[in-house]
């Protein structure tokens, strides 16, 4: 593990990192801490599985700026080339420049959505970059989407056919592991990350977060070794892995913890404000 003096970038995961599952906001201790960073020099960067559009749902709550926002779990890259202390990481994401994108493959969705009329009973979500949408809901998706609190986005259910002329980024059936490997399987550009057990996220089979970190390090002429990761869910394990400090949060799956150089506390007892002050990064 490397040390926090050395960081001079540190990627956060948004929900169960950043916000809570329970109390559903950003600690306070949070963005104390994410101000220190910042007044350090570090480059402070949004690492997501949403969309931009879901992503502001939270980042509308968050009082200052980050340098970057990588979002459809690296898919979607925005850099906020002006970031400042005023309004909302929300405004950075929608003012920022996109550096990086790359949508599902539409042969790869075109055999995912043969797949779905075969399986007419699996709710799917389909990720564009300013709009999220359903091909129908069910209890289970409404149970999630209840999980999320008041950062839960809006629901819009439409055509599902329209990812064959929308660009993709993202597309998140529910469906259990074995039928994500069954899907993978027909998808030969595709992979899947989960981060609940509910569904999956299906990605480029050569993205990920660990992709849209790189965006980021490239773009401000950085290392992957003097970079920290903060993450709890089973998307995040790559970026963990991948990143200089590789932090889970006490809340995480085990499979994240295994996977981290560190383990904190959970989001509502201070787990990101703690670790930071455990490797050295603030007072």
């Amino acid at each position: 593990m490397g040390s926090m003096s050395q960081i001079t970038s540190a990627f956060f995961d948004i929900d169960g990192t950043l916000t809570s599952f329970v109390s559903h906001v950003v600690p306070d201790s949070t963005l104390v801490a994410l101000r220190a960073l910042r007044e350090r020099g570090v480059r402070i960067f949004i690492c997501t599985g949403r969309s931009p559009s879901q992503a502001t749902t939270v980042l509308d709550t968050i009082p200052l700026a980050f340098d970057g926002y990588v979002t459809f779990n690296g898919q979607y890259c925005v850099l906020d080339e002006s970031p400042d202390e005023g309004g909302s990481a929300g405004d950075g994401l929608r003012r920022g420049t996109v550096i990086a994108e790359h949508p599902l493959d539409r042969g790869d969705l075109a055999i995912y959505l043969d797949w779905l009329r075969a399986h007419p009973q699996v709710v799917s979500n389909f990720g564009e970059r300013d709009y999220v949408y359903f091909n129908h809901v069910d209890e289970t998706m409404r149970a999630t989407w209840r999980s999320l609190g008041k950062t839960a986005p809006p629901v819009y259910v439409d055509d599902p056919a329209r990812a064959l002329t929308h660009p993709t980024y993202q597309v998140s059936p529910y469906v259990t592991p074995d039928e994500e490997a069954e899907l993978t399987a027909l998808m030969p550009h595709t992979t899947g990350v989960r981060w609940h057990p509910a569904f999956t996220d299906l990605i480029p089979a050569d993205g990920g977060k660990p992709a849209g970190m790189r965006t980021f390090l490239e773009r401000f002429g950085l290392h992957v070794a003097d970079a920290a990761a903060f993450g709890d869910g089973g998307n995040d394990v790559a970026m963990i892995e991948a990143a200089g400090v590789g932090v889970a949060m006490g809340n995480a799956r085990d499979e994240v913890k295994r996977s981290a150089d560190l383990v904190t506390d959970d989001v509502d007892g201070n787990g990101i404000a703690n670790a930071l002050r455990r490797l050295g990064a603030i007072g």
